[in-house]
């Protein structure tokens, strides 16, 4: 069987380790960049299913390698005050820790894999879904997916989620190693992390109507809207390097996955975000490959992927748009969060996170 695997990022490259490994398939990945891996964007959280999906791959060592285990993620109020101390994309009583890690590591770690697995990687060359060859076709080309135009001309379109999110790093601060900290600002959350080597990564989500200006985000304004937030005004303060917004959207469910040979995957199918982007594109490439494995024919597999894979990413897309909201809320309902959440973290977050953990 041939497969051509459209994009190669993390979902693109997942599904050719997958696909080769299970299936023993003939696996050309098209990129459209001259070189996908490289630093490019943000950090990125690896929860447990992720890193399970990683593990059946065969390539869970290496990505822990490129990364850093966090076990704990410590939530605050924008005065300081502790809200609630949770484990970090896991259960309580799972050992395997997330990993955090550079989105560029991934992919290269992933890549590599690919081509250690006799994946053949094309990279500079931009193709049209209906024209490229193969007898199974994974659409793993992102938010902004033309392949999800071609199997549905009528397929909704990305929106903006009035959120917006600059990146960045910061040094010379004293935060423990180990816990992912979430402040809930007055103008959105603010996300931080001390890495391995000293350093503080952090991602401001920024909540505006409209999506901004890249020119007008600078390392001032983000340090005007946080000015009443203490430990994002601290890290703000101490930063060394500031990257370009990047604006955040919301997908409205699709109501085609696939025809006969080709099917979307990843955020071209479900973009989901609130750190779980990566782990469900992960979680995709091993359900469409044990669906191939086992099917007698394409078509039979791309239907049984769909049947599996649709309610578990309608539940998380569902989950997302919570996530969000969370991140905006006006001054009163603030308040209340203040007060609910620590009762909200100690008592119901396991029961409410365990589906997607286990």
């Amino acid at each position: 069987m041939r497969v051509s695997v459209i994009g190669g990022g993390v979902a693109g490259a997942a599904s050719a380790i997958a696909l080769r490994r299970r299936t023993g398939a003939e696996v050309t990945v098209y990129e459209a960049y001259e070189d996908p891996a490289g630093q490019v964007g943000s950090f990125l959280s690896l929860a447990v299913n992720g890193l399970r999906g990683l593990d059946e791959l065969g390539c869970l060592a290496r990505v822990q390698e490129a990364g850093f285990p966090v076990a704990d993620q410590l939530m605050w109020s924008a005065s300081g005050k502790l809200l609630g101390k949770v484990p970090r994309g896991r259960l309580a009583s799972d050992t395997l820790h997330s990993t955090t890690l550079l989105r560029g590591r991934l992919v290269e770690v992933l890549r590599a894999e690919a081509e250690r697995a006799g994946v053949r990687i094309e990279t500079g060359r931009r193709v049209d879904p209906s024209g490229v060859e193969g007898d199974l076709v994974v659409a793993a080309d992102g938010l902004w997916s033309a392949s999800r135009t071609a199997l549905d001309p009528a397929a909704p379109v990305p929106e903006y989620a009035g959120l917006y999110s600059v990146s960045g790093v910061s040094e010379g601060l004293d935060l423990a190693r180990g816990s992912f900290h979430m402040t809930f600002g007055h103008r959105g959350a603010f996300l931080c992390i001390p890495a391995p080597d000293g350093t503080v990564w952090w991602s401001a989500q920024v909540a505006a109507p409209e999506p901004p200006d890249p020119a007008e985000v600078t390392l001032g304004l983000l340090t005007e809207l946080y000015r009443t937030s203490r430990m994002p005004l601290d890290v703000l303060r101490a930063a060394t390097r500031v990257d370009r917004p990047m604006p955040m959207h919301r997908l409205a469910e699709l109501p085609v996955w696939h025809d006969d040979r080709t099917v979307v995957i990843g955020d071209a199918a479900h973009p989901v975000g609130a750190g779980q982007g990566a782990s469900m594109a992960i979680e995709d490439a091993v359900a469409l490959a044990r669906c191939v494995s086992t099917a007698p024919d394409v078509r039979t597999a791309l239907a049984e992927y769909t049947r599996l894979r649709r309610p578990r990413a309608a539940r998380m897309t569902k989950a997302a748009a919570s996530n969000r909201d969370s991140k905006t809320p006006g001054t009163v309902q603030r308040r209340v969060n203040d007060l609910l959440m620590p009762f909200v973290f100690r008592h119901a977050y396991a029961r409410s996170t365990g589906w997607l953990y286990r």
